[in-house]
């Protein structure tokens, strides 16, 4: 049993944000687990190689293909993808630990990652982040350029899938367009309030 802490609360809560690439999940995301006292952002597991930029156990922990395989075997992930034939994985005994804790978890992933997190922590808040316009995601994607046009397009065409994905998965509890991302951000944080909110009153009901 977990040994309880001075500063553990009941409020735990694993948060899920996903969305396409170029709408600005990454900006909220940060932007959330700024303003959230006693948020943490999980952490994950990566094959691929490690980069000067890098620090491990920030940027991410770093293992080998062998470590990880057998980390996935004995169900040691939420959530796992490959990626450009590197493997990615969220450690599932820290998001657990973090929850009970009373921490806000986030994790940002895609839709695949996200409906393998529902069924096995179906608690989960989930979060999609989409675009005011499908035309407007196009242009932010343009407007970054980091890559020539037949590749933006490509990029496009994947973060139509990706939407239309997230609205028939049944796995995410908001839909948030991002317009203003500052508006956005206080946005999430209040959804996150709210739910927060939700839950302790239904204990409190139970009690």
């Amino acid at each position: 049993m977990t040994h309880r802490l001075s500063t553990d609360t009941d409020d735990g809560l694993l948060l899920i944000i996903s969305g396409p690439s170029g709408v600005g999940k990454t900006t909220i995301t940060r932007g959330v687990e700024r303003s959230i006292s006693g948020a943490v952002f999980s952490v994950s597991c990566t094959t691929r190689p490690k980069t000067d930029a890098d620090v491990e156990g920030v940027d991410y922990h770093f293992v080998d293909d062998a470590a990880f395989e057998a980390m996935k075997a004995r169900e040691k992930f939420l959530e796992t993808a490959d990626i450009y034939g590197k493997k990615y994985g969220t450690p599932r005994a820290w998001a657990e630990e973090q929850v009970r804790r009373g921490r806000l978890v986030i994790l940002e992933i895609d839709v695949e990652g996200a409906k393998q997190v529902k069924k096995k922590m179906p608690a989960a808040f989930a979060v999609f982040i989409l675009p005011p316009t499908e035309e407007a995601l196009l242009t932010r994607l343009r407007s970054r350029k980091r890559e020539d046009e037949l590749s933006i397009l490509r990029r496009f065409a994947e973060a139509k899938r990706e939407m239309e994905s997230a609205r028939g998965s049944g796995v995410y509890n908001v839909f948030l367009v991002n317009d203003m991302v500052d508006e956005s951000i206080e946005r999430a944080v209040a959804m996150v309030g709210a739910e927060r909110e939700r839950r302790r009153g239904a204990r409190e009901e139970k009690r």
